[in-house]
């Protein structure tokens, strides 16, 4: 694919040279929701102020990591949407154990990654060649991923690797090693959409699909492609996770919706068309803190749920309206009022 950018100078020869505009980064705001909250927690439980970001950093990777594949599937544009993640996450979990006691953790880390991709070839399969709705699709593998992660929990007999475990949960100067690696995961996601074929070409999809195949791109193999790597995130956190942890049927539960809401609150459109990578961090941080604030105050799991689906629906909207996105529908919609206002005021005439 080639991209035309623009040149244009930033002089002229009658005016001064200008200055570039600083504009607000579109993780902005999940910046400062994690600054609000984590100045809550410290209210609500005076003591060590930095107790709760360190706690956040231990939890927040792995969430990051299903993020991260889950921007890749909603930068394709309205309707794609994985919702097989949180499922992928438990049977990676109980492969990369039973894998691992056969071969060593490095093997059962990579079986984890492998089953996620067999997992997402289902889904790929059902959206390209069955024309199945992506989140139907996804839906569907979900389903079958959940009947092979209950046959692994009957027949699972061991536990995670010790040196695995020990890694997990490694430190360098008080900063989990798991941070920094997958801090490292997230700028290579971020220089391939900025600077691979491959990542243009999966804003150039969540833009327009049609534009785009008219332009030379392959559609159907961004669009595999980007949900095979969403499997294989998913797959690696349920590895990971199975040593931090251990290995459930219900591991992944909360990350599905979880992964959903990250993305949306760290800048990534849900309409597509522009990746946020750094929101995966301060989104994943901002939910993590939210759910340890809402824990000290008593809420339900069920009544975080219900805040977290508010504020995605919140950020959609008022992203919608920042960012044009949602104008085409609004303005639909104030049509049809005027028109029926218009057939009221004839018939009454």
């Amino acid at each position: 694919m080639s991209a035309t950018l623009s040149t244009a100078p930033l002089t002229s020869p009658d005016a001064s040279p200008r200055r570039r505009r600083l504009s607000w980064p579109a993780w902005g705001w999940s910046l400062i929701g994690v600054l609000a909250v984590w100045a809550l927690i410290v209210v609500v439980r005076p003591g060590a102020p930095f107790d709760p970001l360190a706690q956040a950093l231990t939890l927040a990777p792995f969430l990051v990591l299903v993020a991260l594949g889950q921007m890749l599937v909603i930068t394709l544009g309205p309707g794609n949407i994985d919702v097989s993640v949180g499922t992928i996450i438990s049977m990676a979990s109980y492969v990369s154990v039973a894998v691992g006691a056969a071969a060593g953790p490095t093997a059962g880390v990579l079986a984890a990654v492998g089953a996620g991709i067999a997992a997402a070839v289902c889904s790929v399969i059902a959206i390209l060649l069955l024309r199945v709705p992506p989140i139907i699709a996804t839906l569907a593998t979900s389903l079958i991923v959940s009947s092979a992660t209950l046959l692994l929990a009957d027949a699972s007999r061991h536990s995670a690797d010790a040196g695995l475990r020990a890694f997990v949960n490694a430190k360098i100067l008080g900063v989990p090693l798991i941070a920094l690696l997958v801090l490292a995961v997230t700028i290579v996601v971020a220089l391939m959409l900025r600077h691979t074929r491959f990542g243009l070409s999966i804003i150039a999809v969540g833009q327009s699909a049609r534009a785009a195949e008219r332009a030379g791109i392959k559609v159907w193999a961004i669009t595999a492609l980007a949900y095979l790597l969403c499997g294989a995130f998913a797959g690696l956190a349920g590895g990971l996770l199975a040593a931090f942890i251990s290995p459930s049927t219900v591991l992944g539960t909360s990350y599905m919706l979880d992964s959903i809401a990250v993305v949306v609150i760290g800048g990534t459109l849900i309409s597509g068309g522009r990746a946020v990578a750094a929101g995966a961090w301060t989104g994943a941080l901002f939910f993590v803190l939210l759910s340890g604030l809402l824990n000290l105050v008593g809420w339900s799991i069920g009544a975080q749920n219900i805040l977290k689906g508010v504020l995605v629906v919140a950020v959609v909207v008022v992203s919608a309206a920042a960012t044009g996105t949602g104008r085409s529908s609004l303005a639909r919609l104030r049509d049809t009022l005027q028109i029926r206002n218009k057939n009221k005021e004839t018939t009454h005439g």
